[in-house]
């Protein structure tokens, strides 16, 4: 008997491929026979970080609707879409696949919805408070939904809405605070891979400028590559406040370490740091449908995080939101009590779980 496949449609950027890659490792681990394929476009990270990780990677075309950008460049993603629809059909007849999920990104759409028209059982995965626009559609076609937040079961149109929370790779699950080696206050930043220019600019000039709030504190400032050597420059003669890097890859590490972060409210990052107990103060990306913002408010209205929008971003604010913390330390102990309930563990292998039922492998 032929192994039974499945597919994993999405991705684009890293809160959408790690968390496919962590639910195909936990199908795998419970069924080792299964055969894991993954479908992207030839733009995405996933060209280079699914393949790294040992899983096939079938592209087609696809493309964001979603996004301020000119007329044109609507119509040429808008003629994708059908382009994509068709290779989806042959990827579905050559493999014959038992289950499809989609977890965001641009190959997502026209995947999952070729697989729920060809009969093939599907289901979404939404990262966010509030869902994107591909998977608000794509909602009244699937078996099921995969969600984060709560939130977000009301803008889904679907009688199967499973809250597992967010998979995430071993190192985080099993998650634990580091003993404290020194008395200073530590603070992590951050703003995803690719750093945050907004983020780093405000952060840097803070640090520069000096002042009391650089008193016992020690930083770790993640910049990204685009902006790292000119970053790292402006911070010459103040590293005993900062270090400076382009990438962390141990970043479990660093969470453990850290007593405050500043970030970008990506719901992986969220879920990280909730794992953890780590405090953030959060930058919302700026993006057309504020699902960023959305994140941020969920953990604002639980007294689990702080909201800066960029617009209000200064070195000057910024400074004032980390000392205010800082400097009451029973309230930043409750916070990092309180986001601690955001983590559900082990929601790779309860997505896993649900996804081999579907397929008859229990």
């Amino acid at each position: 008997m032929d192994p039974k496949v499945i597919f994993i449609a999405g991705g684009g950027t890293g809160g959408h491929i790690y968390p496919g890659i962590a639910i195909a490792r936990a199908l795998l681990a419970k069924d080792s026979q299964l055969q894991l394929r993954f479908v992207g476009t030839k733009t995405g990270l996933e060209n280079k970080i699914v393949p790294r990780e040992g899983f096939a990677l079938d592209l087609i075309q696809g493309g964001k609707l979603n996004f301020s950008g000119g007329i044109s460049e609507k119509i040429k993603t808008l003629c994708k879409i059908p382009v994509g629809l068709l290779q989806s059909v042959a990827l579905i007849w050559k493999h014959k696949p038992s289950f499809v999920l989609g977890v965001g990104g641009y190959a997502s759409g026209p995947f999952v919805l070729a697989a729920a028209i060809l009969g093939v059982p599907t289901a979404i995965w939404e990262p966010n408070a509030h869902p994107g626009m591909a998977n608000r559609w794509l909602s009244r076609f699937v078996n099921r939904c995969y969600v984060v937040f709560s939130q977000s079961k009301a803008q889904l149109k679907n009688r199967q809405i499973l809250q597992f929370g967010m998979p995430v790779r071993k190192a985080i699950e099993e998650a634990k605070k580091a003993a404290r080696a020194d008395a200073n206050f530590h603070l992590l930043s951050f703003g995803g891979s690719q750093g945050s220019r907004a983020i780093s600019t405000a952060l840097s000039e803070a640090i520069v400028q000096g002042g009391a709030w650089t008193n016992d504190i020690k930083i770790v400032h993640q910049i990204g590559s685009v902006d790292f050597e000119k970053m790292k420059a402006k911070y010459a003669g103040h590293e005993n406040v900062v270090t400076p890097f382009e990438f962390i890859y141990d970043m479990e590490n660093y969470y453990s370490w850290a007593d405050l972060v500043v970030v970008r409210g990506g719901a992986s990052t969220i879920t990280e740091l909730a794992a953890f107990g780590v405090v953030p103060i959060i930058i919302p990306l700026p993006a057309a449908d504020n699902h960023q913002q959305k994140n941020a408010e969920s953990l604002v209205s639980a007294e689990a995080g702080i909201v800066l929008p960029q617009e209000n971003l200064t070195p000057q604010k910024l400074i004032e939101e980390i000392q205010r913390l800082r400097n009451d330390p029973a309230r930043l102990k409750k916070m990092s009590e309180n986001i601690l309930r955001f983590f559900q563990p082990h929601a790779a292998e309860k997505i896993a779980t649900d996804i081999l039922e579907q397929v008859g492998n229990t």
